[in-house]
């Protein structure tokens, strides 16, 4: 070989052009799955949280996605502890349902497979008390 010559790559190079075996192909990584609250879920615990901020009752709230389960966690001001978190755990969809709504304590107070049964817990109407 001289100076002027230019190697050519040998077939089978990664170097070498298009072609279905020209280099190897590498899967892309694993994206973890999330458990998230599709949009009728959301749509019916925001309407729970919403008529309980007209009501002055809460002020915040946050989404967590987890791996295995989404929280909705409810909050009174900001700075505290969530009041309650509804919960969805598919893996207990078919043990004890799905959804629940657990307290600051770490108490269940419902679960089911229905979630506006679930949230009945936390949306019962005040009741007057007469002397």
């Amino acid at each position: 070989m001289s100076e002027g010559d230019i190697a050519e790559p040998r077939r089978g190079s990664p170097l070498q052009g298009s072609g279905p075996s020209s280099a190897p192909v590498l899967p892309f990584p694993a994206t973890p799955k999330r458990v998230s609250f599709d949009r009728s879920e959301l749509q019916t615990i925001l309407n729970v949280y919403g008529r309980k901020v007209a009501e002055g009752e809460w002020r915040d709230y946050a989404l967590d996605f987890l791996a295995d389960k989404a929280v909705f966690s409810i909050y009174r001001r900001t700075s505290e502890v969530p009041l309650y978190r509804v919960e969805k755990d598919p893996r207990l969809a078919r043990k004890q349902g799905a959804y629940s709504v657990v307290v600051a304590s770490g108490l269940i107070l419902k679960r089911g497979n229905d979630l506006t049964a679930v949230l009945r817990v936390i949306d019962k109407p005040l009741k007057v008390v007469s002397n």
